[in-house]
């Protein structure tokens, strides 16, 4: 196969193969306790998950990646980015420590998200700083290759450490406990990243940088600018939208899904923990990334004979029509088929959105449009999670938000298909 290849090839390079060891455990990490967070949250006995506890806890995990993800780079230019892999990865487990002890400890929920914020505001750094490192440890004919495996072997990577943890939580009825092991897999994140030499990441220390304050408010503007190219590039606004649209969606199903696997399709009175409804949220979760595989195949299949603004109607038309088919009888197993089709569409329309951009896109505001992508993403599925806390009742049966969602993606479809074939 072309990608075993591809990686054989990069693996041959030593400190290639130190960094990407570095990704894999961060983001491994990373998969665990974020898995940690949610099923606490939600599956905790002590805990009677409301809709707008699992709005904090999504609100916890993605606005640092809104807010921090613009001026990392502000940063990262300024200090040494094996340093920032060392002892963010440091921090980040002696924070998840203290996450631990403010679960054993019945701690008041604001210092369990304040302590659960600073864990993700430092990964926007540590995953920054992996993808401006690439370059030092790459030569520039790999470098195209190794920007595409790498990343994805992350995304992996993170997959198999939330496996990891539903696995851990299921055996062990004990939310600490799957916090510590994704502390300890920071700490070997921390501790890998030894084993590459301390200026071979860069930046380069002879290079003259401006004042932060200078270039914070040079990176404000940027984005305004972006704002403003983004409106003569009419294409990319509008699959801009139709994504931030389909995202806010997917986000308040996320949370609806959350809700029925916690209350409606727990095992029983018996057990507060609902087992049975975290192994369904657990295959749902797979079921979904299954989707997101599913797209990945399809998408350039489909882009060649529908177009690309065709394929979003396409994708947003099969939500409106199946997410309510699917949703309203409240079911585990349509609503497990529901989870593979919207993992299916919503990549489907993201991996045309990122294309539509790089396209249409100039180069020298590329990087600022794809900031703006990445913060109305986010904020698109926070933004969910807060209207979902309004409109869920206790056990996440609510086929007024399921019709409103599915009005929301025939909206979409109405509006991409007013314009000619992309």
């Amino acid at each position: 196969m072309p990608v075993v290849r591809d990686l054989r090839v990069l693996l041959r390079l030593k400190h290639f193969r130190h960094l990407l060891a570095v990704r894999l455990l961060s983001q491994a990490a990373d998969g665990v306790y974020q898995v940690a967070l949610a099923t606490y949250v939600v599956f905790s006995p002590e805990k009677q998950a409301s809709p707008g506890a699992i709005a904090s806890a999504m609100a916890v995990l993605l606005l640092p990646y809104s807010l921090v993800g613009p001026f990392a780079g502000v940063l990262l230019d300024r200090w040494r980015r094996r340093q920032v892999f060392l002892y963010g990865n440091l921090l980040r487990a002696a924070l998840a420590g203290c996450t631990a002890l403010l679960v054993l400890g019945s701690a008041p929920d604001w210092l369990f998200y304040a302590s659960a914020l600073a864990v993700t505001a430092v990964n926007r750094f540590v995953l920054a700083g992996l993808s401006a490192s690439l370059p030092r440890v790459v030569d520039a004919e790999r470098l195209v290759m190794a920007n595409s495996l790498s990343p994805t072997a992350g995304t992996l990577a993170a997959t198999a450490g939330g496996g990891l943890a539903f696995a851990l939580r299921l055996v062990i009825d004990a939310d600490a406990a799957t916090v510590i092991l994704g502390a300890v897999i920071y700490l070997c994140a921390s501790l890998a990243s030894l084993r590459l030499p301390p200026g071979l990441l860069g930046p380069d220390p002879t290079a003259v940088q401006p004042g932060l304050a200078a270039v914070i408010r040079s990176t404000a503007r940027g984005l305004a600018d972006g704002v403003r190219h983004l409106n003569r590039r009419r294409p990319a606004a509008r699959v801009l939208i139709a994504m931030t649209l389909m995202r806010f969606c997917y986000g308040a199903l996320t949370v609806m899904l959350l809700m029925l696997c916690r209350y409606a399709w727990a095992d029983g009175p018996g057990n507060d923990a609902g087992t049975d409804g975290l192994a369904l949220l657990g295959l749902a979760v797979g079921i979904s990334g299954a989707g997101f595989f599913a797209a990945a195949v399809m998408t350039p299949w489909a882009v060649a004979r529908l177009g690309q603004y065709r394929w979003i109607v396409v994708c947003s038309g099969t939500a409106a029509v199946l997410e309510p088919a699917l949703g309203l009888p409240f079911a585990p197993t349509p609503m497990l088929v529901a989870a593979f089709v919207l993992g299916l569409v919503t990549q489907g329309a993201k991996i045309t959105t990122d294309t539509v951009i790089q396209s249409t896109v100039d180069d020298s505001f590329r990087g600022r449009i794809f900031s703006l992508y990445d913060v109305l993403f986010n904020m698109a599925f926070v933004g969910a999670a807060a209207v979902a806390a309004l409109m869920l009742p206790p056990d996440g049966r609510s086929p007024s938000l399921v019709i409103t969602v599915s009005l929301i993606y025939a909206a979409v479809a109405a509006f991409m298909t007013r314009f000619p074939r992309a």
